[in-house]
């Protein structure tokens, strides 16, 4: 099946149609820079734009940076606050035409790596960390995933929110170096190992290519993989959590 996936970041807006028997992309990737302010509104317009760029008229998969429940948001993260309460997958079912499911973005990033990437056929339980703008997560077990643990917002020991203290955008914003990033950003997996306990972790976004760079400033017990999917997880994921959506016979996007 072929479905349009969409992965909704604080700085860019991106999509593909994605082949969902191999999470492989059949068509061009493309980026808009997410609006400031990102409000429903805008960032609708943005989407709508996406979806006609495509020239796309069926199933859309949006992995969105909020908790959702239930098809509502219940966050935002680096996007404005007034989505939250709003029923996300309605709001862009109405702004494109089609029907649209919507999920964590960190949690349909977990998803293609599970299915298809570095997560496949791995035992126990995976913690999958998205590194951008800020940081998502999203924990499986045995390959069941446990929907909308927004770990990034954790509190580290020195007081501070981990997406604040170890993001990418907080590296570039204050030009840390990479082994002072490392540091910075081992603390917060040790904080997240001690907690969960996984038995393999695997690092998305941009920043995985580079992990040979702070690699070796990482201590947890667990082995470190770098996301197969690299930055396209979220638009393959988001397609995979339409289809099966759609195979489960819903009409809506609730999980």
């Amino acid at each position: 099946m072929q479905i349009l996936g969409i992965d909704i970041g604080g700085t860019g807006i991106k999509g593909a149609i994605v082949e969902t028997a191999t999470g492989v992309l059949v068509s061009d990737r493309i980026r808009i820079k997410t609006p400031l302010p990102a409000t429903p509104e805008a960032i609708g317009i943005t989407v709508k734009e996406l979806v006609e760029r495509h020239r796309w008229s069926g199933p859309i998969g949006i992995g969105f940076p909020a908790a959702i429940q239930h098809g509502i948001a219940r966050t935002a993260a680096n996007i404005d606050n007034s989505f939250i309460g709003l029923a996300v997958a309605d709001f862009f079912s109405v702004q494109t035409g089609c029907a649209a499911y919507v999920a964590n973005d960190a949690d349909v990033a977990g998803m293609a790596e599970i299915r298809f990437g570095a997560g496949k056929g791995v035992a126990g339980v995976v913690l999958i960390v998205t590194i951008g703008t800020g940081l998502g997560t999203a924990l499986f077990s045995s390959g069941q995933l446990l929907p909308n643990t927004e770990l990034g917002h954790l509190l580290l020991d020195n007081g501070l929110e981990a997406e604040q203290y170890a993001s990418e955008a907080v590296r570039i914003g204050e030009e840390l170096q990479w082994k002072a990033w490392g540091k910075r950003f081992n603390r917060y997996l040790t904080a997240m190992e001690k907690l969960l306990w996984p038995d393999l972790i695997v690092l998305g976004g941009g920043v995985s290519k580079k992990l040979h760079k702070f690699a070796p400033l990482i201590t947890t017990q667990a082995p470190i993989l770098p996301a197969l999917f690299l930055n396209q997880a979220g638009i393959v994921g988001a397609a995979l959590f339409a289809e099966e959506k759609l195979q489960q016979g819903c009409n809506s996007p609730e999980r």
